[in-house]
Order: structure tokens, then sequence, then C-alpha cells
């Protein structure tokens, strides 16, 4: 069972700090947190998958501008395990995200589309979400 949050007319900016926290399915293949103006603009797009094709378990970054990918940046240290519960904290900074997660690991991505203010917000996939929240 794959849920979705979906927010529009958010308004984060450098210094606030997302706060996820929720159960990994047992049969988890992937889930992702995306930030941005809105689907097809994302600043963020951060993707632990459990079993991807080339490199098993692996945290994929990336950004999307005007519907076109970027290049992906793949954390080949996916320390997320399926069936376990998780706290993902995401730091927004000028040019940087910083993805913090359970056994301390940091997962940073630049904002390469610059955005100041993002405005949309999109959890979905093999994640059973237990709470959000914008600090």
């Amino acid at each position: 069972m794959s849920m979705q949050l979906e927010l529009k007319n958010v308004t984060l900016k450098a210094g606030d700090q997302l706060k996820i926290k929720g159960e990994i399915l047992h049969d988890a293949e992937k889930f992702r947190i995306d930030l941005g103006c809105d689907s097809e603009d994302l600043a963020l797009h951060f993707n632990p998958r459990f079993c991807d094709d080339t490199d098993g378990s692996v945290i994929v970054c990336n950004s999307k501008e005007a519907g076109c990918w970027g290049e992906e940046i793949r954390e080949i240290k996916n320390p997320l395990e399926r069936g376990s519960d998780v706290k993902i904290v995401v730091k927004l900074s000028f040019d940087m995200f910083e993805v913090e997660l359970p056994d301390g690991q940091e997962v940073q991505f630049p904002n390469r589309a610059g955005m100041d203010i993002i405005t949309y917000v999109n959890i979905r996939g093999d994640l059973k979400l237990k709470s959000f929240k914008i600090a």
C-alpha cells in the first residue's frame, strides 16, 4: 500500500526544517521526498531505493527543471532498512539541502535551481507516514 502526501502553497525557506517520521514498509522498494515549486520543478528529489538494478540499496538525489531531470547523485551507503521506524530531517540552507538520516549519516545536495522559497512538498512511496512537521 503506497501512500502520498502532497502539499501545495507551503512556504519553506533557508533555515527551515522538515521533520518526517514514519515506518518503512517490510517489502519496500522505494519512497521519495520531493521539494520544489511543483511536480515539474523540484529543487530536491530524495529517493531511497531498496532494490535498485545497479546498486541494490541506494539513495538517489536529483533535481528537475521544467520537467527535465538533472544528473543523479548516488549515495551508495543507504542506512535505511525495510521494516524500520525512521526519522528524517531535511534542512534548508541558501545553497544546499542537508538530509539527516537515523544513523547520523547526512546526505547533502546542492540547491541547483537556486530556489529561495519551496512551495511544494510531495512524500510518496513505501513509507507509512506517522508525523510531518515544519520547524
